[in-house]
């Protein structure tokens, strides 16, 4: 969706999960492959970029096997872990213009992201990668991500900052226009702003929280058998409650899920529901994930929303693109 706010024509998107056909579709208006990367050939490929103009391969693997949830897992034990090499392979059967991807920061400490970027410069693109983060670049949300453009036409370069702290967009600029819910209430208008229904001694630790704060402001009482432990200690954003005046933290697939992360509303007795977790993603307030006579399912959608790469990202590498465009058309 970034690419194509960027001004990218997009032909075609592959995806394993069959849930990822409707919005794909609906909103980018594509063909929807619903395929494993495993599985697709240089020559299917090839059939669905058009004939004409500069071509562009952008991808992101899986980034469960290298992200900090893992602590301290082996990445390579991991199934997911080899699908860049399949990325990979398809860079190497077509030779695209252009090739980008986005993945969590990790990763550049892996082999197979070494193997990535050395495959990629013997084909002979100019690669450059860097870690990213997403409010410094207008997104309400403090995410960091390794995002990488490589060209085969000559040097190209990742955009710089162009917000500072001072300008950063807030969590309350973001969503604090949504009509107000309580605990278990939906929107009538709008279905995916549903609150998850929380218990009373949730409820009352939300309301004992400081926007930003710890479970550590909480009366003894509130507190949960796991903060008791010592294993506990360290987790302080768990059962946290958003800063209105800073950028949310990160969306993960949980931010439905009160105990998940800082994911408790910063004015209201609830968590975010799944239309403020996209808009913190940098989706448009309309923007479709489900059909609209299906239930909007939490978990569903929060695998879409909290897997999605932000849009911003997309539009950046358009933008790059776009810059460079002349020049390797000259």
């Amino acid at each position: 969706y970034g690419l194509q706010q960027g001004g990218i024509t997009v032909r075609a998107g592959v995806d394993l999960d069959p849930k990822c056909r409707y919005p794909f579709e609906e909103n980018i208006h594509a063909k929807f492959h619903e395929l494993s990367v495993r599985d697709l050939t240089g020559e299917q490929l090839q059939s669905m970029w058009s004939g004409q103009g500069l071509r562009l391969l952008a991808g992101c693997a899986p980034c469960q096997p290298f992200s900090s949830q893992r602590r301290g897992q082996e990445a390579s034990t991991h199934e997911a872990w080899d699908l860049l090499l399949d990325f990979q392979r398809l860079a190497q059967e077509t030779r695209p213009d252009f090739v980008t991807m986005e993945n969590v920061t990790r990763l550049q400490n892996q082999s197979v992201f070494r193997s990535f970027v050395s495959a990629l410069i013997d084909e002979g693109y100019y690669v450059d990668y860097r870690a990213l983060y997403a409010n410094e670049f207008g997104l309400p949300q403090r995410r960091r991500r390794l995002v990488l453009i490589a060209s085969l036409h000559g040097p190209i370069h990742l955009p710089t900052p162009t917000h500072d702290r001072g300008d950063q967009v807030t969590v309350s600029q973001a969503i604090g226009q949504l009509p107000p819910l309580e605990s278990g209430e939906a929107s009538h208008t709008d279905l995916l702003h549903r609150a998850r229904r929380l218990t009373d001694i949730n409820i009352a630790r939300i309301k004992a929280s400081k926007p930003g704060g710890t479970w550590r402001d909480w009366p003894e009482a509130l507190r949960a058998s796991c903060h008791r432990r010592s294993t506990g200690q360290s987790f302080g954003s768990f059962y946290g409650v958003m800063s209105p005046n800073e950028p949310a933290p990160t969306i993960t697939t949980e931010f439905y899920n009160y105990g998940s992360g800082r994911f408790g509303h910063p004015t209201q007795p609830r968590t975010i529901t799944p239309r403020e977790a996209a808009i913190l993603q940098g989706f448009p307030k309309d923007y479709r994930f489900v059909p609209r006579e299906d239930e909007a399912k939490f978990s569903v959608l929060g695998r879409m929303i909290g897997n999605a790469v932000p849009p911003i990202f997309g539009e950046l590498i358009a933008q790059t693109i776009h810059n460079y465009k002349d020049e390797v058309q000259a």
